[in-house]
C-alpha cells in the first residue's frame, strides 16, 4: 500500500471515530458529514490503486462507480452509500431548518465503517501509529 493510501485509511478510521463522538454528543448533522467524509477518503485510496486523483467530490465518487462498483470489485451498494452519504452531508452542512435525526447519523456511521471495511479488504490493514517517545 503506497504512504498515501495509508494516511487516507487512517483519516477515514479518525473520521469514524469523530462521527461517533459527535453522534453520542447529538450533533448528527456532523456526525453523519464526518461519516461521508470517511467514506469519501476510503474512496479516495482505492482509486489511487489506479494512479487516480480528482479535485472535485462529485469525479471521485463517479470514478469509484465505474472502477470498483461496476467492475464488481467491490459490492454495488457501496457507491450508493457514498452518493447517499454526500445528500446527507450536504444537508447536514448547508441547509438550515432540516436537521439530520440520530438515526440517520447512526446508519451513515454503520455504512462508513461497511465502506472502511471493504477498502481494508482489498488494500491491506493500515499499520498502527508508531508514538514518539
Amino acid at each position: 500500500m503506497k504512504p498515501e493510501q495509508e494516511n487516507l485509511l487512517r483519516k477515514a478510521e479518525n473520521s469514524i471515530g469523530a462521527a461517533k463522538l459527535m453522534q453520542e454528543n447529538g450533533y448528527h448533522d456532523f456526525a453523519a458529514s464526518r461519516a461521508y467524509y470517511a467514506m469519501f477518503y476510503a474512496a479516495e485510496a482505492l482509486l489511487l490503486e489506479y494512479g487516480l486523483a480528482f479535485p472535485k467530490h462529485s469525479a471521485v465518487i463517479a470514478a469509484f462507480g465505474e472502477r470498483f462498483s461496476k467492475t464488481g470489485l467491490v459490492p454495488k451498494e457501496l457507491h450508493r452509500y457514498l452518493t447517499e452519504g454526500q445528500d446527507s452531508r450536504n444537508v447536514g452542512d448547508y441547509q438550515f431548518g432540516s436537521s439530520l435525526t440520530k438515526e440517520d447519523a447512526a446508519l451513515q456511521i454503520k455504512r462508513a465503517e461497511r465502506f472502511l471495511e471493504a477498502a481494508r479488504q482489498r488494500l491491506g490493514n493500515v499499520s498502527p501509529m508508531q508514538k514518539e517517545p
